[in-house]
């Protein structure tokens, strides 16, 4: 089973139309974007839906859209991210839902890969919490969630382009963010049969996901994801959150 999620409450794209198609919202809660408003809505819609709620943390860093790195002290970082979930959890017990994992987002969720301090305090903030943490397939995030017996989500990015090594082609460069739902789809179609996505250079890249994101922010987002969630129906794999 193959979970489909997006990044929502940022003040970009189309959420609502996006909670028409995923069973996972990642929902900004304040450090790199969205405020109570934004999560409140986002929450409400999601209930609605029974979409699945997620804490979408991150450094205080709303300048860059937390895609910067942030050299923090582990119980800064903790305090931090622990202020972000408890905006959204209030705002999830107002719309009648709840938060039910947590995936940093951008700059921490690479930091998150290999940084270990960083990946404690996201783990930490989980197992206060008894919350499941989305990171990327072999991310030292994972590997401490598992240890401390929550849920490891491994996630893949549709519209994201991947190195031989199996990392996310940095922003920076030219082809790292992908636009076209069409081919999105069939990347996707070809991550389902074979378990495997093409990197840039040609060579196949094994991921073994259990979600796949569709960013929010990206041009015709709603468009990829519902080319995205068509392809998973016709594999006989219905999105369904994960558990």
């Amino acid at each position: 089973m193959l979970d489909l999620n997006a990044d929502l409450g940022e003040g970009v794209g189309d959420d609502a139309a996006m909670l028409e198609v995923v069973t996972s919202a990642n929902v900004a809660c304040g450090g790199h974007a969205g405020d109570r408003t934004t999560m409140r809505t986002v929450c409400e819609q999601a209930a609605a839906l029974g979409v699945r709620v997620g804490a979408h943390v991150a450094y205080p860093d709303r300048e860059n859209f937390g895609r910067t790195f942030t050299d923090l002290a582990e119980a800064d970082l903790l305090a931090h991210i622990s202020e972000q979930l408890n905006e959204l959890a209030d705002a999830a017990a107002a719309a009648g839902t709840r938060v039910s994992y947590v995936k940093p987002h951008g700059a921490l969720y690479h930091a998150a890969h290999a940084h270990a301090a960083h990946a404690r305090a996201v783990v930490t903030l989980a197992r206060g919490a008894g919350l499941a943490v989305v990171g990327a397939p072999g991310a030292l995030v994972l590997e401490l969630a598992q240890a401390a017996g929550l849920p490891g989500i491994p996630e893949g990015f549709a519209d994201r382009a991947y190195t031989p090594l199996g990392s996310l082609v940095p922003r920076t460069e030219p082809g790292a963010v992908l636009h076209d739902p069409r081919a999105i789809a069939a990347r996707v179609a070809g991550l389902i049969r074979t378990g495997t996505l093409t990197a840039v250079d040609g060579s196949q890249v094994r991921l073994d996901v259990r979600t796949i994101c569709v960013h929010g922010d990206t041009p015709d987002s709603v468009a990829i994801a519902t080319r995205v969630r068509a392809e998973l129906e016709r594999a006989g794999l219905a999105p369904v959150p994960f558990s």
